[in-house]
C-alpha cells in the first residue's frame, strides 16, 4: 500500500468529492454530502489499507467494505472506477439512470465490487457483523499451524462506514451489541460524526453517547478522529488492525468527526448538501474552493495513477494463492472443501443420499408438528451440508433449529449454531451478511409473528437474491392460548407477495423434508419455512416427493371430480377429512396439496391447470387471511380463513371459533355446486 504525500493525498480525496458533485448535479438527485465528507477517511482505507483486487471482486480472501450509509453511493462508485474496478466513467455520468450500473443506492451483484446492497439504514452494518463473524468461523476451521509454519488462508479484515442515521436505527443496537460479545476483532466501522441528518442539526433527537455506547457492548472505540485529517485517520486505522492479532481482540470504531459535503463554499455542515445537488453555481464555488481545474469527470494523469490499484491487487492475490497451494499440498482435504464451500456448490452426496433421507423420513408414521418434522429434516440432512450455519433468536427450544451433533458458536469457539438472542431483525441481516461473504448457508429461526421484527431484512436477501432459510415456526392460530399478539394471521400472505422469496408451508414431514431440501438446493434466493406447533398427521409418502418439489400438487381425488379443496400446512389434513365426507356423500372432489405457491407459480401453465382445472370451482382454506387465495379461486370460488386477529385459547377452540373446519369446508364447496 502506498502513503502519498500530503497534496497527493489530498487531490485523491478532491477526486472523489468532485465526482460525487459531478455525477449528482448530471443526474440532478442524489446525495453528495457524505462522499464529500468521508473521501479524507475513504482515501486512507482503499489507497493505503484495504487488500482487494480490481480484476477479480470475488477473490475469497479480500477484505470487505460496506457503505452502510448507502444513500452516499457515489463514494463507493467513485472508488470501485479509480482504483480500477470494471465501472468505466460512462457509467458515473449515467448514475441514477435506468439500467446503469450507478444505481441510487449500492446494489450488489449489479456493481462489480459492491459486497450489500445499502440503503436501509442501520442493514449495512449488521451485514459486516455478518460478514465479520463468517471470517472468524472459517479461519477457525480451516486456518492451521503446521511445525511453526501459519497457514492462513482465511485472514481479512471487514471494514464498515456508516452515519447518523445507522447508529439511531435500533438493528445497530441488536447487531453491534452481538459483534462485541463474539469479539469479532477483524471487525472495523468508522463513524462519520458530521452531526447532520435530513431534518437538520441532528442534537434535537440523536444525543447518543457513542463512543460509550460501543465500548459498553464490547468493543474497542477510538474517539475524537479528525475525520480530515489523513494522519489522524491512518494511525487510528493501525490501532484498530491491531485487534485482529490479539487472543481476544475486539471489533473497532473509530469514530471520526467530519464536516458533511466538506468542500461546498456555502452548503458544508448543513443539511442542504445531504440529499440534493448542489446547483450549477456551487459547483462551480466548491471547484474554486477545492482548487479542482479538471472539467467534469476528468481525472488528471497523476492523480488516476495513483489511485490505480490494478497491479498492487494483483500481487495481493498472487501471493495468496501462493499461500493456497502450500496449504493445498499439506491439506488438500481440506483445500478442496474450502473452494467448494466458497464456490457454493454442495456436496454430491447432499444428491446422492437425498432419496433415501426422504424415504426415511416419509416411513415415520406418528403425527409430528411440523417443527419438530424440520428438527427431524435437519438431524439427517445437517452432516450432508456442512456449510449450515444455524441458530434462533432466543427459541431454540421452540424452533427447534438445532439438531444431532451440532456445536454451539461462541465468542472463542467455533461452531455451526448460534443463540442470536432476542435479536430477529439482527439476526436476519447478520445473515444476510454470511450469505455474502460466501462458505455458509445460514439459517435461523423465530415465531413467525416476528417475522415483522426482521421483515426489511428479509426483503433485502430477496433484492439480493440470497441463499438464506427462515425458519418460522407457530404458523397460525394453532399457536394457542398465547393469543393474538402471537398468532400469525397476514404474515404468510404478506410474505409470498416478497419478489424472490419462496414461502413453504408443509403439511408433514415429507413435505416439510422436501422444502428443506429445495431451500438448500436454490442459490437465487431465500426461503422461508413455515411450521406448526401441533402436531399433523401423516399425508404423503416418498413417491410423491417429486411432486411436492412443484409447489402445488394433487394429493388425492375421487373420479370425476366437480370441484376442488386446496390447502396448506396444518389445514391440508382438514381438507382431505372434507373430502372424505363429500365422497360419502356422492361428491367427488380433488385435494390440491399446495406448500409452496411461490414454486407452483413458476411451473408451466399447463401443468398449474392440470393440478387446478380452471373449469373446475375452487375452495381454498388457509388459517391465514383469505385475501391471498382469491388469485387461485376466482371471484366465484371460496375461501376459509380468518379475516381478524385471533384469540387466546387452546387451539382446538380457536378452530372452531374461526370457522377453520371440515364442516364449514364441506359447506363452502356445497354452496359453489348449488
Amino acid at each position: 500500500m502506498q502513503n502519498p504525500s500530503p497534496e497527493l493525498a489530498r487531490q485523491m480525496a478532491n477526486a472523489i468529492r468532485m465526482l460525487a458533485v459531478d455525477a449528482v448535479e448530471k443526474a440532478k438527485s442524489g446525495h453528495p454530502g457524505a462522499p464529500m465528507g468521508m473521501a479524507d477517511i475513504a482515501e486512507v482505507l482503499w489507497n493505503r489499507h484495504l487488500k482487494h483486487n480490481p480484476a477479480n471482486p470475488r477473490w475469497p480472501d479480500r477484505d470487505r467494505f460496506v457503505l452502510s450509509n448507502g444513500h452516499g453511493s457515489m463514494l463507493i462508485y467513485a472508488l470501485l472506477h479509480l482504483t480500477g474496478y470494471d465501472l468505466p466513467m460512462s457509467e458515473l455520468k449515467n448514475f441514477r439512470q435506468l439500467h446503469s450500473k450507478t444505481a441510487g443506492h449500492p446494489e450488489v451483484g449489479i456493481t462489480p465490487g459492491v459486497e450489500t446492497t445499502t440503503g436501509p439504514l442501520g442493514q449495512g452494518i449488521s451485514n459486516a457483523v455478518g460478514m465479520a463473524l463468517a471470517e472468524k468461523l472459517l479461519a477457525q476451521e480451516f486456518n492451521r499451524e503446521d511445525e511453526g509454519v501459519s497457514h492462513r488462508i482465511v485472514d481479512h479484515h471487514t471494514y464498515a462506514f456508516l452515519g447518523d442515521g445507522c447508529m439511531m436505527e435500533g438493528i445497530s443496537h441488536e447487531a453491534c451489541a452481538l459483534a462485541g460479545t463474539l469479539r469479532l476483532s477483524k471487525l472495523v466501522a468508522f463513524y462519520d460524526d458530521n452531526g447532520i441528518s435530513i431534518d437538520g442539526h441532528v442534537e434535537g433527537w440523536f444525543t447518543d453517547d457513542t463512543p460509550k455506547r460501543f465500548e459498553a457492548y464490547g468493543w474497542h472505540v477510538i474517539p475524537d478522529v479528525d475525520g480530515h485529517n489523513p494522519a489522524a485517520i491512518e494511525a487510528a486505522l493501525v490501532e484498530a488492525k491491531k485487534q485482529g492479532a490479539l487472543p481476544h481482540g475486539k471489533p473497532t470504531l473509530i469514530c471520526c468527526k467530519t464536516v458533511i459535503g466538506m468542500g461546498s463554499p456555502n452548503k458544508a455542515g448543513t443539511h442542504d448538501v445531504h440529499g440534493a445537488a448542489l446547483g450549477a453555481a456551487e459547483v462551480a464555488a466548491t471547484r474554486e474552493q477545492l482548487g479542482w481545474t479538471a472539467s467534469p469527470f476528468d481525472i488528471p494523469d497523476e492523480i488516476a495513477t495513483a489511485w490505480n490499484a490494478v497491479e498492487r491487487g494483483a500481487a495481493a492475490e498472487r501471493a495468496w494463492r501462493h499461500r493456497f497451494e502450500a496449504y493445498r499440498t499439506q491439506y488438500p482435504l481440506e483445500a478442496a472443501e474450502f473452494e467448494r464451500r466458497m464456490a457454493g456448490d454442495l456436496l454430491p452426496a447432499f444428491a446422492d443420499k437425498l432419496p433415501e433421507v426422504l424415504e426415511a423420513i416419509a416411513a415415520k408414521a406418528d403425527a409430528f408438528a411440523t417443527r419438530k418434522a424440520s428438527q427431524n429434516a435437519l438431524d439427517v440432512l445437517a452432516p450432508l451440508v456442512p456449510e449450515f450455519f444455524g441458530g434462533s433468536a432466543d427459541l431454540t427450544g421452540s424452533n427447534l433449529t438445532n439438531f444431532k451433533g451440532c456445536v454451539k458458536a461462541g465468542r472463542d469457539a467455533w461452531g455451526n449454531h448460534m443463540s442470536y438472542g432476542v435479536r430477529e431483525f439482527g439476526m436476519a441481516a447478520i445473515m444476510n451478511g454470511m450469505a455474502l461473504h460466501g462458505g455458509f448457508i445460514p439459517y435461523g429461526g423465530t415465531f413467525l409473528t416476528f417475522s415483522d421484527y426482521s421483515r426489511n431484512a428479509i426483503r433485502m436477501a430477496a433484492l439480493m437474491k440470497l441463499r438464506v432459510i427462515h425458519v418460522f415456526t407457530h404458523d397460525s392460530i394453532g399457536l394457542g392460548e398465547d393469543g393474538p399478539t402471537h398468532q400469525s394471521v397476514e404474515h404468510i400472505p404478506s410474505l409470498r407477495i416478497v419478489p424472490g422469496m419462496d414461502v413453504w408451508r408443509p403439511a408433514d414431514g415429507l413435505e416439510t423434508a422436501v422444502a428443506w431440501a429445495c431451500a438448500i438446493e436454490r442459490r437465487d434466493g431465500p426461503s422461508a419455512l413455515c411450521l406448526s406447533r401441533q402436531n399433523l398427521p401423516r399425508l404423503t409418502d416418498a413417491a410423491m416427493a417429486n411432486r411436492v418439489r412443484q409447489g402445488g400438487y394433487v394429493l388425492a381425488e375421487e373420479a370425476n371430480p366437480v370441484a376442488v379443496i386446496v390447502a396448506t400446512g396444518s389445514e391440508t389434513s382438514l381438507a382431505m377429512e372434507a373430502h372424505r365426507v363429500l365422497a360419502a356423500e356422492g361428491i367427488a372432489t380433488r385435494v390440491v396439496s399446495m406448500p409452496c405457491t411461490n414454486v407452483f407459480d413458476r411451473q408451466p401453465l399447463a401443468y398449474q391447470h392440470g393440478v387446478l382445472p380452471l373449469n373446475l370451482p375452487a375452495v381454498a382454506v388457509e388459517a391465514a387471511h383469505p385475501d391471498f387465495w382469491r388469485k387461485y379461486v376466482g371471484c366465484t370460488g371460496a375461501v376459509v380463513g380468518i379475516s381478524s386477529f385471533g384469540e387466546s385459547a387452546p387451539a382446538k377452540d380457536l378452530y372452531e371459533h374461526f370457522g377453520i373446519t371440515v364442516r364449514k369446508v364441506v359447506e363452502a364447496v356445497k354452496g359453489l355446486l348449488a
